[in-house]
């Protein structure tokens, strides 16, 4: 599907390539990191991820407060010498170091603020993990920019199989919180010892390219700065008034909950980014590019988030066990809204691609403004549920504000780009109906009857949303849209193996 993304985009099967390296490192990384998270759920306890996740995410509003997004300049400029990829190296380690710093003296205050002494020494290592991150090899971008993307396969997976690796190791001999943190730095460790070795580089301290690299990359990282408040406010906020095993419990959903939705997007996104950027001249093309990728991408992630949210309960009974059931309210609110945000998951490396980074900064500022508020009304009205309530309340309005900047950039009106998602909206509601029914058949029992229950209803999904789908396209009599390009595929992929079989 990723392909078919890539292709019709117009450009040559180089991008196409790319984006089934990108997938292909997705799928791994996503794999990984699901074993990772049932594991460790599996040896740790709620407030070990609950105190993990305050750490987290402090270090992530600090970081994104300093966010350059050079990568993404060096992509998106046209002509890069050898001093623009040395002055992003000299601004990132420069601004990791400076992170760092700010890291390592907020761990006392946090301890504080919390009452949890812990924070202190998670938060010097959280910082040594910042400088390891600065000092990454900037020449990969390179290779992005000429649609090159197995290095992206090789660090990333490398990156999460390491940290997996170490964090069970640590988990396994001193059931401490610490195999979060350490699994953290070994990966980012990996990354940057990768990143030399795939693209030679030796780092030169320069500064003089800092004007025309940050005259793009200033917006992107000021959204990705209020992006990141946005979304780590509420872990915050609910491990200060709830604690940390309640926190936990939150961070675990938040977690599984987006995995579907985000292993569709990312890959995509990353390949389409540069696609875009190449189509931003020619706007007819770009418009029917975004649409139909956008439209085959809606289609695969909708069915599978909305599926999660239905079935959470036996399928959190099975991977992480009964002490995780608190964790099932949040990926049944959180699953469906992932997936309907994909409806305009793609207005980011659509703007990004045209240069029109401003617009997402935008973009953050109104949503942290929806979203702040809403999410602790709801934490202090009504705790818990409320918070998940103000949240995907303000999720919605979200899906609203991306829609209309897609209109902004495009001209694509908001009507147009809800109705070529309107078959798989209508198939996914038929699915969670025969899902949910499917479920209902059984009652109250042990693992073995979860497993049999857990299987009916992902069975039921599998065969409703694509038979439902079908339908639809026959009966709107079978338009252009991601079921043709489905189809497609499929016919080709069935005439290779016909011609093999025959030699």
């Amino acid at each position: 599907m990723v392909t078919t993304g890539a292709d019709i985009l117009g450009i040559s099967g180089q991008l196409a390539r790319g984006a089934t390296w990108i997938a292909a490192s997705r799928v791994v990384i996503s794999l990984i990191g699901l074993a990772n998270t049932l594991v460790l759920a599996r040896l740790l306890v709620p407030d070990d991820f609950g105190l993990v996740a305050i750490a987290i995410s402090v270090s992530a509003i600090v970081t994104s407060m300093t966010e350059l997004s050079l990568a993404q300049a060096l992509v998106q400029h046209r002509h890069p010498t050898d001093s623009h990829y040395n002055t992003a190296f000299t601004l990132n380690f420069l601004r990791a170091a400076i992170v760092a710093a700010v890291l390592a003296g907020v761990g006392y205050p946090a301890a504080a603020l919390y009452d949890d002494p812990r924070l202190v020494a998670v938060f010097l290592a959280l910082a040594v993990s910042t400088l390891v991150v600065g000092a990454i090899n900037p020449r990969l971008a390179k290779m992005s920019r000429d649609l090159v993307f197995w290095q992206d396969f090789a660090t990333r997976s490398a990156d999460k199989l390491v940290g997996f690796l170490v964090a069970v190791a640590v988990a396994l001999i001193w059931r401490s919180y610490w195999a979060l943190i350490l699994g953290i730095v070994a990966g980012q460790a990996t990354s940057l010892v990768l990143s030399y070795v795939i693209q030679p580089y030796r780092p030169r301290w320069d500064t003089s390219k800092w004007r025309d690299l940050m005259s793009f990359s200033i917006w992107v990282g000021l959204g990705q700065a209020v992006n990141t408040i946005n979304w780590r406010f509420d872990q915050l906020a609910l491990g200060y008034f709830l604690g940390n095993t309640t926190l936990g419990y939150y961070s675990v959903g938040d977690r599984l909950a987006v995995i579907p939705t985000r292993e569709a997007t990312q890959p995509v996104a990353q390949a389409v980014f540069p696609g875009f950027a190449k189509l931003s001249g020619e706007p007819e093309r770009l418009t029917r590019g975004y649409q139909r990728a956008q439209s085959v991408l809606m289609m695969v992630a909708l069915p599978v988030g909305v599926g999660l949210a239905v079935a959470a309960e036996p399928l959190v009974l099975l991977a992480l066990g009964e002490q995780w059931l608190p964790a099932v309210i949040v990926i049944r609110f959180l699953a469906g809204i992932f997936a309907l945000q994909t409806v305009a998951s793609m207005v980011q490396p659509l703007a990004m691609g045209m240069g029109r980074s401003k617009i997402l900064f935008n973009r953050s500022l109104v949503n942290l403004c929806i979203r702040v508020p809403l999410t602790l009304l709801g934490l202090l009205t009504g705790g818990f549920l409320g918070l998940l309530i103000g949240r995907s309340a303000a999720a919605l309005i979200g899906i609203a504000v991306n829609l209309y900047l897609v209109q902004t950039i495009l001209g694509l009106s908001v009507w147009r780009q809800v109705a070529v998602n309107g078959r798989s909206l209508g198939a996914a509601a038929v699915m969670a109906v025969a899902v949910y029914v499917a479920g209902s058949q059984f009652g109250e029992g042990g693992l073995p009857l979860q497993a049999l229950k857990a299987a009916a209803m992902i069975g039921t999904g599998a065969v409703v949303y694509p038979l439902a789908v079908l339908v639809l396209w026959l009966v709107a009599g079978r338009p252009e849209g991601p079921e043709r390009e489905a189809i497609g595929g499929a016919q080709k992929a069935v005439a290779k193996v016909r011609g093999r079989l025959r030699r």
